[in-house]
């Protein structure tokens, strides 16, 4: 079962409430998304630890409901 747009944004800006984010579904199916997230807990880090911290707030969903999510960091 795929995870709903609105879910998925709502799990973001939990994780990462000074978020600054755009949620692209990508084909429509709302099991394949884009994400490109700016926020200040990614100051200092590197992309891998980065996108760990986006992939550790959606664990519980990612290949599951969220089968695949391209992650963009901005930071």
């Amino acid at each position: 079962m795929p995870i709903a747009h609105d879910k998925l944004s709502s799990l973001i800006k939990e994780a990462f409430p000074d978020a600054e984010f755009e949620l692209i579904d990508l084909v429509g199916d709302q099991d394949h998304y884009e994400l490109r997230i700016k926020t200040d807990k990614f100051k200092g880090l590197s992309k891998v630890a980065q996108h760990r911290l986006v992939y550790n707030a959606l664990s519980e969903y990612v290949g599951g409901e969220l089968h695949a999510i391209s992650i963009k960091t901005l930071g």
